[in-house]
């Protein structure tokens, strides 16, 4: 099994969203307009109400990171819920988005949310200052909000081989065992989601966020989907 093609577009560019960042920055020092909320606030919400819905261990010990942080909206909807700030860290592999998410943070007076450059794909973000060892299985909840569509509309590298084929694995070797990975899609179905995800068999399906379902000339569907796959413990 494996991950559906789709045809590359400047949506996966670093260029492009350099672009973007570089717009919404001004646009945050001239008028405070935080920018664009992907997929939308009820969005943020339901994943946010999810991670509270399945917290399995003191908040003050948790760890939660976001691929590709944008403007770092999710992770401001965590602090409203009282998550600890020192707890949230975000990466994105524009400067732009850093830069962004940390002006937006301390505009809201969320300092302490942790914002870092990182290409995903190719580097490990930065372990959390209170990591007491060098292991990778550093986080209790990763979150994506449109990331892994950004990466899926890449150009294929000289070898055929599709960007995309990477993020599962890298996902799975940074959560700890017992561990979320929770993903909202625009691009991809939760069928095709599970099967995506499916290639690493570290990360076992564990539940999905209903979103609303609209039918046009007879077929349903939603805007989005939101999918959390968790990590399996390794048996003794």
């Amino acid at each position: 099994m494996s991950i559906p093609d789709l045809q590359p577009s400047k949506l996966g560019t670093k260029k492009h969203w350099d672009e973007v960042y570089s717009e919404e920055i001004t646009n945050f020092n001239d008028h405070q307009d935080e920018g664009e909320i992907w997929f939308g606030q009820e969005t943020v919400d339901k994943m946010v109400n999810w991670a509270l819905a399945n917290d399995q261990i003191d908040r003050n010990n948790m760890r939660i990171l976001e691929v590709g942080s944008g403007n770092g909206t999710l992770l401001f909807g965590f602090a409203k819920k009282d998550y600890p700030l020192e707890s949230l860290f975000g990466i994105d592999y524009s400067e732009g988005a850093i830069k962004l998410a940390k002006s937006i943070s301390e505009a809201r007076g969320y300092q302490k949310i942790s914002f870092n450059h990182c290409d995903f794909l190719n580097e490990d973000p930065p372990l959390p200052q209170t990591h007491q060892d060098s292991s990778l299985e550093s986080w209790d909840l990763i979150l994506d909000k449109g990331t892994f569509d950004a990466i899926a509309l890449m150009q294929k590298e000289e070898d055929g081989t599709a960007p995309v084929s990477k993020y599962p694995q890298r996902i799975a070797r940074l959560l700890k065992p017992g561990a979320y990975f929770l993903i909202t899609s625009c691009n991809f179905t939760e069928s095709e989601l599970q099967t995506a995800f499916s290639v690493t068999p570290e990360l076992e399906y564990h539940s999905r966020i209903q979103h609303p379902v609209y039918t046009f000339r007879g077929r349903s569907g939603s805007i989005c989907a939101s999918v959390a796959f968790q990590k399996s413990v390794a048996k003794n």
